[in-house]
Formats: structure tokens, sequence, C-alpha cells
């Protein structure tokens, strides 16, 4: 998720562990600071921008490291305080605070090291988007009002009540995304689209649309379902995944390593210059992916470091046409405008 809503929901755990034994802005300062902490891999430098992404949330967000740091962190703080006699309960404050980031960060679709350094497998339950103000304005207003009470009892249950919408919003999501999930596996049924894996995520900003992304041998298919639809039919897309590539240079490295961490929702295209690019098709809607990179000549793969080519879409545009459909209007995919009439089903 994203730093704000990461830096609030540390405070807002610390806040609540550490009730009335503390000052409130001394569990909410110190529980904001254990809530960002484990994002500070992103700092690093692995020496390419695709091993930085494969690379973020990795050790750093390691439920067993983190375990491991928190009685540490629990003895700076209370003595930094003077309240070594808390420690214990600071202990767990700051334990909550960090454990709960990586979990928080496995509801999204990016992936989650979680079982470092015993497993790689990035995580995913892909149920909220990195940036969802539904999950976040709870906390932020309980912690608000916790800072503003101080220790007065209705500051910390507007604060617990905060955590308990929150959490409940996450539950949700999960719902949610099993509706639409379900919706997607009936209308690729019913099309005659044979997929291998299917992806089901929400779109900015909401769980009401969700984008949909199922995977075939030699395509990609993209759909979108809002629970607003009046019409579950799904309008998907099929773009070219680059089968043929994909057979040439899937043990290469850096193709390795990306296919490996988006659990095979990836494609590669080579561009008229003859360069071989690999797309994370997860994160961003056709044709504008977050997720790009030049890897080097399609003949040589690998002589040379992987290069960032992120493509944004228009704000406006995408904003515009996000809000009508999630609404329920019967529009095709964005990527439409690029694909000719009989890819769409």
């Amino acid at each position: 998720m994203d730093s704000l809503t990461q830096i609030t929901l540390g405070a807002a755990v610390s806040v609540a562990v550490m009730g009335r034994r503390t000052a409130i802005w001394k569990a909410a300062l110190w529980g904001g600071i254990a809530g960002t902490l484990p994002d500070l891999d992103a700092l690093i430098d692995h020496g390419d921008p695709l091993l930085n992404m494969v690379r973020h949330r990795a050790e750093s967000h390691s439920l067993l490291l983190l375990t491991l740091f928190s009685p540490l962190l629990a003895r700076l703080v209370s003595h930094v305080h003077g309240q070594t006699a808390l420690w214990r309960r600071w202990w767990l404050a700051l334990w909550l605070a960090l454990f709960t980031h990586p979990l928080l960060d496995t509801m999204t679709v990016y992936g989650t090291q979680l079982l470092q350094p015993f497993s790689d497998h990035p995580y995913a339950v892909g149920s909220v988007f990195i940036i969802d103000p539904a999950y976040t304005l709870p906390l932020l207003l309980g912690v608000i009002a916790a800072l503003a009470r101080g220790r007065q009892g209705s500051g910390l249950r507007w604060n617990l009540a905060g955590l308990v919408l929150s959490t409940a919003y996450l539950g949700w999501s999960v719902v949610a995304q099993q509706w639409a999930t379900q919706v997607a596996h009936a209308s690729l049924q019913a099309q005659g689209i044979a997929a291998d894996r299917l992806l089901v995520t929400p779109a900015p900003f909401n769980t009401v649309l969700w984008r949909l992304v199922a995977i075939t041998p030699s395509h990609y298919h993209e759909g979108y379902h809002s629970l607003l639809d009046r019409d579950p039919t799904i309008r998907w897309l099929a773009h070219d995944r680059g089968p043929a590539l994909i057979g040439q240079h899937a043990n290469d490295a850096p193709v390795a390593r990306l296919a490996a961490f988006t659990q095979g929702f990836y494609r590669l295209r080579e561009t008229p210059d003859g360069r071989l690019h690999i797309t994370d098709l997860r994160m961003g809607q056709e044709p504008d992916y977050i997720f790009n990179f030049d890897v080097g000549p399609v003949d040589a793969v690998g002589t040379e470091p992987p290069s960032f080519r992120a493509s944004r879409p228009d704000t406006d545009r995408a904003l515009a046409w996000l809000w009508q459909r999630l609404w329920g209007a019967d529009l095709l995919p964005m990527g439409a405008a690029l694909a000719n009439d009989d890819d769409v089903r």
C-alpha cells in the first residue's frame, strides 16, 4: 500500500495497544515509524530497475525478520522515553505495527515475500488497489481523533473504530473479488476462451470495478466487470502475448525473473529497432503499464542491464473512463482503440 496508509495503520495499531499507558502522540509517532520502516528497502539499488522491482518487499517484509527486529526497536523506544517498565508493551505495539505492514501489502497485487529468507514466493491476494481512500480514511480519522482527545476514552474508541472499519473493508474486498472471479470464469467458459490463469484485481481507488486478465498460451485477454453492471457479459479484448519470443527467451535471466515474480502475467514484445520488452500485465491497463522493461537486443538478451520503460495513460481520459465504467456504463476497455474489431468478444 502507499506510504500514508502504512504510516496511518502503524500509528493506529500502536495507539490501540498502548492505550492510556503512554502519551497518544508517542504511540502514534513510533507506530507510524514502524509502519513505514519496511518500505525503506525502496532506497536500495540492486543494480537495475528490474531487480529493484522484484527485490522490493523482500527481506524487509519478512514476517520472521520483522519479528526478530521488533524487541530491539521496543528496547530503543522505551529507553528514549524513560519507560523501560513498559518495554514489553512497546514490544507488542511495535511488533504489530511492523507485522501488519507486509500483511496489508499482501492484499495488493504487487507481491510480498513474506517467508524470506526461506522462500522468495511473492504472495499477493490482489483484492485492494495500492491506494484506496475507503481503507485509509477510517484509519486516518481515528488516529486524528485520538491525537485530538489525548488519553480520553472517546479518542481511543474512535481509533479502534477506524481499525475495525478498515479491516472490515479488507474483508469486503475479498468477497467482492470472489464474486467478480465467478463472473469472469463463467464469461470465459461461455465465450470459449480456455485460460490457463486468471487475474482479478480492482481498478484504481475502489473495489466496485474489477480488471480481469485471462492468460492463454498465445494471448492475454483483458476485460472489466463492475458490481453495478446490469449485464454480466464481459467484453474481452485479446492481445498477442509473444508466444514465439517467450519460447525463445523464457530461460534468459531477466525474463525468467519477471515471469516468476508476476506468476505468469507478463508479455514479450520486439520493438521495431530489435529490442526485447517485457511487461508486467498486473499493474496498469492496455496499452499503458507501469512496469515495462527493455532487456536488450532480441539476439543478445542479458548483455546489458534492463532499463525502465514505463507508460502512463492520459490522466483525465483514464479517470473519466474509470468513473463511467464503475457505474456500469457499457464501455470497451481503453485499449480497444489499438485492437482489431475481431479481437473484441
